[in-house]
């Protein structure tokens, strides 16, 4: 049991699929896991450990933002000894070379947050993701004919903002999209030595103002889960 998740060592499994929506853990243990438990809702933050395809998988909500996904993967990583965390989620496309229902395989993250360098004194303002987990996932789209869009995206801090252009750190690394957690999985999991990669959906394109209805998201969804489910069937 950690600060802020109440399971007993030993009920979250070593690879952990981190959604920010709470009831997206939920429906992915309902609809996905055989056997699911529900180990902890403190917080109404729901955490879920089962089996897919006879592999012992978690699920659980990281939150919003830097501080909530910082906390939740920190005391994974350290208080349940979990080796990966696979963030899985939604962005807004900065570009419409993107279209809605793509599915990005994070390539890297960059953010003019300061979580890095005052939690760990990491400097960089780019992070990959950790481990051979971004790799694994590029094999296992191949393998289920999934186009995963190998990019660089933007974790913000913020997501209402005065000035509407796209921020001058997303332009200088390329960025495609945003979301508002990568970077600071990632930095944890550098400080720590652990595996970390983000699979993310594209819900909203910003420029259009596209962007997948409440009754989409199920389906538009499905495939990212099942990707990220495939992928940690490999993970050792």
């Amino acid at each position: 049991m950690s600060i802020h998740i109440s399971a007993k060592k030993g009920e979250i499994a070593k690879v952990v699929l981190q959604s920010g929506d709470p009831l997206r853990a939920q429906y992915i243990a309902e609809n996905f896991l055989e056997n699911a438990k529900l180990v902890s809702k403190t917080r109404g933050i729901f955490y879920y450990t089962g089996l897919y395809k006879g592999k012992e998988i978690s699920v659980g909500a990281s939150g919003m933002g830097f501080p909530s996904i910082g906390i939740y993967s920190f005391e994974l990583y350290t208080e349940y000894d979990v080796e990966t965390i696979i963030r899985i989620g939604t962005c807004g496309a900065y570009t419409t070379d993107l279209q809605l229902f793509d599915i990005l395989n994070v390539e890297n993250a960059a953010s003019e947050s300061t979580y890095a360098k005052y939690a760990w004194e990491i400097e960089d303002e780019i992070i990959a993701p950790q481990g051979n987990i971004f790799g694994i996932i590029n094999e296992t789209a191949k393998e289920l004919s999934l186009k995963a869009k190998q990019t660089n995206i933007h974790s913000s801090d913020i997501f209402y903002r005065k000035d509407p252009n796209i921020p001058a750190i997303a332009t200088k690394y390329n960025c495609s999209a945003v979301e508002m957690e990568a970077f600071g999985l990632f930095a944890n999991a550098k400080h720590l030595g652990k595996n970390a990669a983000t699979i993310l959906t594209v819900s909203d394109i910003i420029p259009t103002h596209e962007n997948i209805s409440a009754d989409q998201r199920e389906k538009a969804l499905k495939p990212m889960i099942e990707l990220a489910l495939e992928s940690a069937l490999k993970v050792v």
